[in-house]
């Protein structure tokens, strides 16, 4: 028997693409189930892809908590590097094969505020609509609690907020957005410059799902003030008339919004009595990998559809007859 100088081979030098990608997947998504419905396969099948690669990792990678796939250090400290060689090949194969948003049937979600959606939708879907005429779109409610789960599972495509995301994720500035006072004409307030003491006395009014609240409340506490509102509200639409219909409540809006509510609604704009700074309006995109090429399309598209308009805010307008309350 001859010997041999060499080295033993490894069983196996080369990884399986096809692994990667269901690591990858499970990762993003924290479930095997989910993970399979991304890739179009069954779920044994990611199990299988799964245990072959844990084989040769020689590492558990993902361990079971409850319903989550939970990944090991070793899983995490693999991710990026694996996420950015598949969205590298599927950009290869995607310019290859041209993506055209003409012919694309995808359905895409977006999280949008309730201020979000009457403001900005009607430029997005302008801009999908003319050419991608056959593209889906979903509006997703914001939760800027999940949105970081959302994103980093790919539950949403977009999401545009005034609130910083913490995580890794694409984020592109929109448009900067200062605050001001809403009050009805009828407010004793309304008659003249609104100093701290007065606006600290006023009764409030607020909104729920406003993504620029907390800037709010910390420049309020910046000015060593507290505000506890008499009156909260869950629909931006209930807003203006409720403001118009009180001599007394007072609300901190957004200023463009609150001045072209004040030309159909008998309401008047005051500046802040404390300093404020400007809140940027952020669409942020999914560090998933699935369909890089509609995705690069899908937000730079709406990133332009947004800086282009104005906003649609003025839809919520008073009528004669609320007008002629004043």
């Amino acid at each position: 028997m001859r010997s041999s100088s060499k080295p033993p081979r490894r069983a196996e030098q080369r990884m399986d693409l096809n692994l990667v990608r269901v690591f990858v997947a499970v990762h993003e998504t924290r479930s095997l189930t989910t993970a399979a419905s991304r890739l179009f396969v069954t779920q044994p099948a990611v199990s299988q892809a799964l245990g072959r690669l844990r084989r040769e990792l020689d590492d558990p990678l993902f361990e079971r908590e409850g319903r989550v796939m939970r990944p090991t250090p070793l899983a995490d400290s693999l991710f990026a590097d694996f996420r950015e060689a598949i969205a590298s090949i599927d950009r290869a194969i995607d310019a290859v094969h041209n993506f055209d948003p003409s012919q694309s049937r995808r359905l895409v979600r977006i999280a949008l505020s309730e201020l979000g959606e009457i403001g900005w939708l009607p430029a997005i879907l302008a801009a999908l609509r003319s050419r991608a005429p056959h593209m889906r779109l979903e509006v997703v409610p914001l939760d800027v609690d999940l949105l970081p789960e959302w994103l980093s599972r790919g539950t949403v495509d977009l999401a545009v907020t005034t609130t910083h995301i913490p995580g890794v994720f694409q984020r592109r500035v929109l448009k900067s957005q200062a605050y001001a006072v809403a009050m009805s004409a009828s407010n004793p307030l309304a008659q003249g410059p609104l100093d701290l003491d007065a606006y600290v006395s006023a009764p409030h009014v607020t909104v729920g799902g406003d993504s620029g609240a907390p800037v709010l409340a910390m420049a309020q506490r910046r000015a060593g003030i507290s505000i506890e509102p008499a009156v909260a509200l869950r629909h931006v639409a209930t807003l203006p008339p409720v403001l118009a219909a009180s001599n007394e409540l007072i609300a901190s809006v957004p200023d463009t919004i609150a001045e072209g509510w004040a030309t159909t609604w008998p309401l008047v704009v005051r500046p802040l009595p404390f300093d404020m700074p400007r809140v940027d309006i952020a669409l942020y995109r999914r560090s998933t990998t699935q369909h890089t090429a509609a995705l690069d399309w899908l937000y730079t598209t709406v990133a332009r559809a947004i800086e282009g308009s104005s906003g649609q805010f003025f839809v919520i307008h008073g009528d004669a007859d609320a007008r002629s309350t004043s």
